[in-house]
């Protein structure tokens, strides 16, 4: 390796923080969090950003396709249109970006937008083609144990983030996601008894698509295809339809 390499590597490792630090959340868990807890870090994080929105998102580990998988966003306990729109194509490059490197990532539509000069001036970090047709973004990819992969994306042409505070942010952003990655032990137990029809709507609602267009896909009713929505959610204890996807998806139940 040389000198230059290895002083690359060493600044990207500070940037996702310190040994020590790093060393010390390895052994020992981040206490017990539920899901609204998450959402508040998340809003904490959002507004120290002077971000308008963000969103947690899984990777599925699905061999073809590494699609984002909404587990909550700043609409929580709703969906916003960002996040169905990254859940579907539209979050692609961010995802296999994600399986690849720790770097955040980001994008903006305009040039002249205060984002874009905040994320242009920041060290570690790179541009990505923009996943939707207008704003700015930043993607930060964070991991957990059993290699499980996700993002928390922030929304905002108004983002600041100053260089010093990177590392720190994105190590907020590991603690969020290690947390809310902990709550699938709490149903790695009794895998509940899911139909294959409930099974399908959760995959095609994991896929992007809406009770509507999972109704025509399948023949079925509107309100049949509610029904066992809400049946899926009830029996996974998931708080609404994406946290269902979540829980399927960390369970091995749709990929």
């Amino acid at each position: 390796m040389t000198r230059a390499t290895a002083g690359m590597e060493s600044a990207r490792f500070d940037h996702s923080g310190t040994a020590t630090a790093y060393a010390a959340s390895a052994h020992e868990p981040p206490p017990a969090v539920s899901i609204p807890d998450a959402v508040r870090r998340c809003r904490w994080i959002m507004v120290d950003l002077n971000a308008d929105a963000f969103g947690l998102f899984f990777i599925s580990p699905s061999a073809d396709r590494a699609r984002l998988v909404p587990c909550f966003d700043s609409d929580y306990p709703h969906i916003s249109p960002a996040t169905k729109l990254l859940s579907g194509h539209g979050g692609d490059e961010l995802s296999r970006r994600a399986r690849i490197s720790t770097m955040p990532c980001w994008w903006s539509s305009d040039e002249a937008c205060r984002a874009a000069a905040t994320f242009g001036a920041l060290n570690w970090v790179q541009r990505t083609p923009p996943p939707m047709q207008h704003g700015a973004g930043m993607a930060f990819p964070v991991y957990a144990d059993r290699g499980q992969c996700g993002l928390l994306v922030f929304f905002g042409a108004d983002i600041v983030l100053p260089q010093a505070q990177l590392a720190e942010i994105h190590s907020r952003c590991f603690a969020v996601f290690s947390a809310v990655a902990r709550l699938r032990a709490e149903d790695s137990g009794r895998i509940p008894s899911i139909s294959k029809r409930e099974l399908e709507c959760l995959k095609l609602t994991a896929n992007g698509l809406t009770s509507e267009e999972i109704a025509s896909r399948l023949n079925l009713s509107v309100h049949t295809a509610n029904q066992y929505l809400t049946n899926t959610t009830q029996k996974l204890n998931a708080v609404n339809r994406m946290h269902a996807v979540a829980k399927g998806l960390r369970l091995g139940l749709i990929e």
